[in-house]
This record gives C-alpha cells, structure tokens and sequence, in this order.
C-alpha cells in the first residue's frame, strides 16, 4: 500500500531538506533553510513524504538543542579555564559539540536514503537513527 503513495509522491523537496542539511557542515545557515521548507512542505505532502518531513523538524530542532548546550558547557568550561577546572568541562563541550554534529550527519544521510528508495522513514519520532 506504501508503494501506490509513494509511486505518486513528490521526492524532490525532502531530498532538498537533506541536502541544505548536509550543506549546513559548510555554510552553518541552509538547514534553517531546510526547516523552513519542511514546516510548508509537511501539510500538503502525503504520508509517506510527511514522515520525512516530521523526521527533519524534529532532527533540526534536537540538534539545535545539543548544539545549545555543548556551547554552554564551553563557555563555561573557558570561563573556569582561569583556574584550570575548566579544561575538562570544555573537553566535555567539545565532545558534545562533536557527537551532535556527527548525530546531525547520520541522521540526514539515512533519511537521504529512505527517501531516494521512497520509502516513509520508518521511525520519525525516534531521537536516535
């Protein structure tokens, strides 16, 4: 039954969404870009392309939120680098900042491929893959 929808769906704009997703490693800025387009995109797209859509919104906005909190534990480990406690709290930002980015790009290459199959991503409420 998936096939009779996803055989008329348009793929083009989620693969958009993706690609400003992975274009955002280089530019910092496409995947609000991207956002904006799956928030227009998400009420008139069938189910099988709305699946992608929800997995997009909802992986901009826990990365944002990783990202948030990886620069505020930096921040403060820098400030707290004065007295040399902080180098391991701005060791444990970094690492935070590392493993969203890396949380990011796996997470837009996979649904890069479900969508390229035109397949609905299978669990676009998950936090992990």
């Amino acid at each position: 039954m998936s096939d009779d929808y996803s055989a008329t769906e348009d793929r083009t704009m989620p693969v958009v969404c993706y690609a400003l997703y992975l274009l955002a490693f280089a530019t910092g800025v496409t995947a609000i870009a991207g956002l904006v387009i799956a928030y227009a995109q998400r009420a008139a797209a069938g189910p099988v392309m709305q699946s992608h859509y929800t997995f997009l919104i909802r992986t901009f906005w826990i990365g944002l939120a990783v990202m948030i909190a990886g620069g505020v534990i930096c921040g403060v480990g820098a400030l707290l680098t004065v007295i040399l406690i902080g180098f391991p709290i701005l060791a444990a930002g970094s690492l935070l900042l590392a493993a969203g980015g890396i949380w990011f790009g796996v997470r837009a290459i996979v649904g890069l491929v479900y969508v390229s199959r035109g397949e609905a991503y299978p669990r676009p409420y998950a936090v992990l893959v």
